[in-house]
C-alpha cells in the first residue's frame, strides 16, 4: 500500500481544513517546499498535492508550488484542485505532476473527463470521489449533490478510471478513524485502485485500510499534530 501524505495549499501556505471547512483552516507551515522535503528525507516516496484556492475559485491557482516542489524534490505527486479545461490540465502536467486528480469536472462534465482518459491514459487520471453520506460533493466541497458514491464510481470504472480517492468529508481533519464500511462496501462492489483519505488518526488506521484493500492512503493533520510519525511511516514506504 502506497503511503501518501497531503500538502493543502491555500495562499501559497500548507494549511489543513476540518470537514473541508475553509472558515477552520489552520497553517501548518509558511513554506510547503520545506514540508515537501521532510517527507522525502523520511524515505516518504509520493506527495498528495491539493490547491484549496483553485478548488474553490475553479481554475488552477497554486501551480507553481507545485512546479517548485518537482525541482526540488523526487516526490511523485498527484496534484488536484481547481482542474477544469484542457488548459488546466496541460499548466499540472507542464508543472511536473505525475497524476491530477478530476473532481467537481467529472460531476460536471463527465465527457470532459472521459476524454481525458482517452487522450492521457487511465494512469495519469485520479478520479476524485468525495462524498458526505455516501452522497458526491464538488467544489472544494462547497457543493453537494444527490449522486451516490458507488454508483459515480462505477458509471467510471465503466468509461476506464482505475484510480480513485474517496475522502468522507465527515470524518476528514477530524482524528477520528477512518470510514472503514465505507472503503469496504467500495472495493467489494468495485474493482478499482482505491486511495482511502480523511480520518486517519494513528498506524492502526493506516493498517486497517491497508487490511481492507486499498491501493493508497492519505494522511494529512495526523502527521502535522504529531499523530502519526513520519519515521512510523517509512517503514511502510
Amino acid at each position: 500500500m502506497r503511503i501518501i501524505p497531503a500538502i493543502d495549499i491555500i495562499n501559497g501556505k500548507c494549511v489543513r481544513l476540518t470537514k473541508g471547512d475553509y472558515s477552520t483552516q489552520k497553517i501548518y507551515n509558511e513554506n510547503p517546499i520545506e514540508v515537501a522535503k521532510q517527507f522525502e528525507n523520511e524515505g516518504i516516496k509520493y506527495l498528495h498535492l491539493v490547491d484549496l484556492d483553485g478548488a474553490k475559485l475553479g481554475k488552477i491557482i497554486n501551480h507553481k508550488v507545485l512546479e517548485t516542489i518537482v525541482l526540488q524534490t523526487n516526490l511523485n505527486i498527484d496534484f488536484g484542485g481547481g482542474i477544469k479545461t484542457e488548459t488546466d490540465l496541460n499548466i499540472a502536467f507542464n508543472a511536473g505532476a505525475q497524476q491530477i486528480t478530476a473532481g467537481s469536472i467529472a460531476v460536471k462534465s463527465p465527457e470532459t473527463v472521459y476524454e481525458w482518459l482517452t487522450k492521457h491514459g487511465a494512469d495519469k487520471i485520479i478520479l476524485g470521489a468525495d462524498c458526505l453520506n455516501r452522497k458526491i460533493a464538488t467544489a472544494g466541497w462547497l457543493e453537494n449533490s444527490e449522486l451516490d458514491v458507488i454508483d459515480f464510481i462505477k458509471a467510471y470504472k465503466e468509461k476506464g478510471i482505475s484510480n480513485v480517492i474517496c475522502t468522507d468529508i465527515s470524518k476528514d481533519g477530524m482524528l477520528q478513524g477512518a470510514s472503514n464500511e465505507l472503503y469496504t462496501d467500495i472495493l467489494s462492489s468495485v474493482n478499482v485502485k482505491l486511495i482511502a483519505s480523511g480520518g486517519i488518526s494513528s498506524m492502526d488506521d493506516v493498517l486497517q485500510m491497508q487490511q481492507i484493500g486499498c491501493e493508497g492512503v492519505i494522511i494529512g493533520k495526523a502527521i502535522y499534530e504529531g499523530k502519526i510519525s513520519l519515521k512510523e511511516l517509512s517503514v511502510l514506504c
